[in-house]
């Protein structure tokens, strides 16, 4: 497990409160006021974002009918997120991580209180949506690299494992709620309503944040904080491209999700409005499907806190996802794209509490931030090409085709990650020694 030894550079203003081991061990990191207050405020959180990408898809295809619109609409977002990434993980090690997420969530309540009453009014125009995408890019380059950072500074280091396991479940519940939720709302009162409840998430979220007296780091002044922020990224990144699992796991991270968000986020939407003839009611239940197997997932992974040859179980579940992803592109009818989805969720819910841990037992504490910001950067950093190619395509009428290619490369990323070693690479602390 990660350390939390609080040096200069990352020192909070107040230690984590200490809580007897007794009962449930899941239950535990909820005895701490500070993090029970971040646990109910992201969730909400959570939920609005779940009705900000059903709202935000489904009035882009409203008022332009266009899948390479709504793929530029979406690249916007995307292309600031991955560009301010590494700076958001330099600032959640630099600064307070509390701070950062306060004024992502302020900013992301008004601009998207803003945009509801523009929809509601009548005045909603497709530039609009660009300028919101583009927005929420540039917070959220900020806000999960100081998620990422602020849970190790609100519980004590023994109640690290179950405080994460505590968010990754509620944001998988709301990944099975929200969408069922947002569709729901916009298929009966529009996506007007489906923006002031967006809105309202991020507001309740911020009043959380405000209430957590955690999360901040001490001013130093002894000059042990890099002043370059520049260097203070590159220190993080160099430290993360000498390990050489950690290398492995974001170049094969980008190689995947490359594959995966174009078809998801633009193929989806076109197939529920088509091929199931559902509307955003079909497209929201689809990603439910994906939210409810990942709490499957996520319990299960936590039922085995530490799997032995896990990096060998992370590139078998990948492959899976590869094929997966091929059959939701020839799926012919709803159900079994449900079915489908649900399989997928499954896995992407395992892999994703298991790999997390693994990362935090690697990583130091004081390099938190970039180091994961980096992981992250992996995740998203290729997201703009892979929603211009999806939405390109879609245009063109090859639907199929995006989620046939999207689990090829998966499949050969999963293949190229044996090839690398990633099996003997990504391996437990106490497996090293058997």
């Amino acid at each position: 497990m990660a350390t939390t030894d609080l040096s200069p550079t990352a020192a909070t203003a107040a230690a984590p409160s200490a809580t007897p081991d007794t009962g449930p061990a899941l239950l535990r990191p909820l005895r701490i006021r500070d993090f029970r207050l971040l646990f109910a405020g992201e969730t909400i959180s959570v939920l609005g974002d779940q009705f900000h990408f059903v709202a935000l898809t489904w009035l882009a295809l409203q008022l332009t009918g266009s899948g390479l619109v709504l793929g530029t609409v979406l690249m916007t977002a995307a292309i600031p997120r991955a560009a301010f990434m590494l700076l958001g993980g330099a600032f959640s090690d630099r600064f307070s991580p509390r701070t950062l997420m306060l004024a992502s969530n302020a900013i992301r309540a008004v601009v998207v209180g803003i945009l509801a009453a523009l929809v509601l009014t009548g005045q909603a125009e497709l530039w609009h949506l660009y300028l919101l995408a583009a927005t929420f890019g540039i917070v959220d380059a900020f806000f999960y690299p100081a998620l990422n950072t602020i849970v190790p500074m609100l519980v004590p280091e023994r109640q690290l494992a179950p405080a994460n396991a505590l968010v990754q479940s509620a944001q998988q519940v709301m990944g099975l709620l929200g969408p069922a939720l947002a569709g729901a709302t916009v298929a009966i009162v529009q996506t007007g309503p489906a923006f002031v409840i967006d809105a309202a998430s991020f507001a309740v979220a911020a009043l959380a944040l405000m209430l957590i007296r955690g999360g901040r780091r001490q001013a130093t002044t002894d000059g042990t904080r890099q002043s370059n922020v520049l260097a203070t990224i590159a220190d993080g990144v160099r430290a993360a491209w000498a390990d050489p699992a950690v290398r492995s796991i974001v170049v094969l991270t980008s190689a995947i999700n490359f594959a995966i968000v174009g078809p998801m986020s633009v193929g989806l939407a076109i197939l529920a409005d088509t091929r199931f003839d559902g509307g955003a009611a079909a497209f929201g239940l689809l990603f439910s499907a994906f939210g409810a197997g990942a709490v499957v997932g996520a319990i299960a992974a936590g039922s085995i806190p530490r799997p032995p040859r896990l990096g060998t179980i992370t590139l078998a579940i990948t492959t899976l996802l590869g094929l997966g992803l091929a059959g939701i592109g020839i799926a012919p009818t709803l159900v079994v794209a449900l079915a489908i989805h649900l399989v997928m969720g499954v896995l992407i819910g395992f892999v994703n509490v298991q790999a997390i841990a693994w990362l935090q037992a690697r990583i130091p504490d004081d390099r938190r931030g970039r180091v994961m910001s980096l992981v992250s950067l992996g995740s998203v950093g290729l997201a703009p090409i892979s929603l211009a190619v999806a939405g390109t395509l879609v245009e063109l009428g090859a639907v199929t085709l995006i989620f046939l290619a999207g689990g090829a490369i998966i499949v050969a990323a999963s293949v190229t990650g044996f090839a690398w070693g990633v099996p003997s690479q990504m391996v437990w602390p106490e497996e090293k020694t058997t």
